[in-house]
């Protein structure tokens, strides 16, 4: 298994911040964002890493990753999305050959989570696996609407509905078999110009081979200032409070 961090984008939600460099390179407490994305796909045994950037800030990734060494990451690779906000899936076509046939977990450069995902990535074979969670404020995100016959089956994501049927909002963090690549292939940009993650999965979706699982623990992503706000917020208390406990009396 490989893995996929998606960190490309402009972070226009988060100007006049971003002006000065790339959104997931943003403080979050002690660590720049997207050092916790991939400190999940690395707790979950994967070593070798695919980091997609983007926009005028692309340069700064290296200078900040590097090598990856510090996270005993094994091998770590860059890509450049030209497209600026051409979408998610848009990014994640990038990562064909760094695949090599094989599956793939992504993760967004802005979900913060310390979730262990590392028995789903250990057992995946096929198809595609979402992670689910249930949030406030459901018309932000791609919402699941659950077979109510069948609670393992997934009916539709829609992203971000005006009238939710639920608030179980996918997150940033998927697993994905060589298939993947076909699918991105055969889609047409959305209304808004993009391509669409959602209707990748919704693909899936339709060929019965998609399934889902909950994201235990803690998961937000940091693309607003109130969700980098609240963010900061949750790991400098896990951290600090942490570090407090261990200080000998």
């Amino acid at each position: 298994m490989k893995g996929v961090v998606l960190a490309g984008g402009l972070g226009t939600r988060l100007y006049p911040l971003t002006h000065a460099t790339n959104k997931h390179l943003l403080p979050v407490f002690d660590k720049p964002m997207v050092f916790y994305p991939i400190q999940t796909l690395v707790n979950a045994g994967i070593r070798d890493i695919l980091v997609v950037v983007g926009g005028p800030h692309a340069g700064d990734f290296i200078r900040v990753l590097q090598n990856g060494k510090e996270f005993g990451i094994d091998h770590l690779e860059y890509a450049y999305q030209q497209s600026g906000d051409g979408g998610i899936a848009d990014a994640l076509k990038l990562a064909e050959d760094f695949s090599d046939n094989g599956p793939l977990t992504v993760i967004l450069g802005d979900n913060c989570t310390d979730a262990d995902i590392s028995k789903e990535v250990k057992n995946f074979n096929d198809g595609a696996l979402i992670f689910l969670k249930k949030v406030h404020d459901p018309h932000r995100f791609g919402i699941a609407e659950i077979d109510p016959k069948d609670k393992t089956k997934v009916v539709s994501i829609v992203e971000k509905p005006k009238k939710p049927k639920g608030n179980l909002a996918v997150t940033g963090v998927y697993i994905y078999d060589s298939h993947v690549f076909h699918h991105i292939s055969q889609m047409k940009p959305s209304a808004r110009g993009q391509l669409e993650i959602t209707d990748v999965n919704n693909i899936y979706i339709k060929e019965g081979t998609l399934r889902w699982a909950t994201l235990e623990g803690y998961w937000s992503d940091a693309g607003t200032f109130a969700s980098l706000y609240k963010t900061n917020v949750f790991w400098a208390n896990k951290i600090a409070g942490k570090r407090l406990r261990e200080e000998p009396d």
